[in-house]
């Protein structure tokens, strides 16, 4: 009997030791899993450019010597030379970023807004000899920006640290446009200039897309294009000149004239660098 029982509390031990020791082994160290899920801040250098922008100038024909400044012919010949594209304009951009995406699977949605500065403008100019006293006349037309800011959304497919996505939303920029008029003359005046010009902000849209890839579980980077078209605008003026006349009499003549620009047509190609807030989720 006692054999008996020794031989139990010998089998039993047999059986509970390596269970008790497996029992005490430490817990597995968890395992970092990336996500693109997290805020973000980030920089970004690039380039970009306007394309030629559609200027349109009116001067009102008129017939009237004593009170016109330009002549019928004359006002054709200067709205002509003002109504064409303008030059392409083209600058660095250089800014900052600041976002949060969320990831569930392969999808990832986010939202972002940043800050550029962007110098570029679109100009344009002409002038030809007057046909009432070999005087010349001529016209300049210039839109230009000095920043480009957007609101946008993000939406992209990842492969684990790789993401390819689109993005857009609202633009905003600064714009001034003006419009120069001038004429010179040796009879019917000596020289008049006048200028017609408007500054604000505009809102349009953008649209894009890109790829980024993260270097290390905070940090990546990405290559971005952005496409945005803001609305045109106009300026409306009058050019008024003084001189002596055929007969000897001093007078005061004007045109009056409005200009105004095509919708605005911007684009980006950037590089970026991100630093992410977090460190991914933690699996055992």
């Amino acid at each position: 009997m006692n054999k008996f029982l020794i031989a139990g509390i010998g089998v039993t031990g047999l059986i509970g030791g390596p269970a008790l020791a497996a029992d005490m082994r430490p817990p597995p160290t968890p395992v970092e899993i990336f996500t693109w899920s997290g805020g973000y801040v980030g920089v970004n250098l690039g380039g970009g450019w306007r394309q030629p922008v559609d200027f349109v100038t009116a001067v009102t024909p008129c017939r009237d010597l004593l009170t016109c400044l330009l002549q019928a012919e004359e006002t054709g010949v200067i709205s002509g030379l003002g109504t064409r594209p303008g030059t392409r304009g083209e600058g660095i951009t250089g800014g900052f970023q600041i976002g949060y995406d969320y990831q569930a699977g392969p999808v990832v949605v986010g939202v972002e807004a940043d800050w550029e500065y962007f110098k570029r403008s679109s100009f344009l100019a002409g002038s030809a000899f007057r046909t009432e006293d070999n005087g010349l006349m001529s016209v300049t037309n210039e839109a230009r920006s000095t920043w480009l800011a957007t609101v946008r959304g993000r939406l992209g497919l990842a492969w684990d640290r790789l993401l390819v996505y689109g993005t857009g939303g609202v633009a905003f920029t600064d714009l001034r446009y003006a419009q120069t008029l001038s004429a010179s003359g040796s009879v019917s005046l000596v020289v008049s200039t006048a200028v017609a010009e408007i500054t604000q902000t505009q809102t349009g849209v953008t649209v894009g897309g890109g790829v980024e890839y993260a270097l290390w579980n905070n940090l990546s980077v990405r290559a971005e294009y952005l496409y945005a078209q803001f609305k045109g605008v106009s300026v409306a003026g009058s050019l008024i000149g003084s001189g002596l006349l055929s007969t000897p009499v001093f007078r005061t003549t004007s045109n009056t004239f409005t200009g105004s620009t095509g919708d605005l047509h911007d684009h980006i190609v950037r590089i970026g660098l991100n630093y992410k807030f977090g460190y991914g989720a933690a699996s055992y």
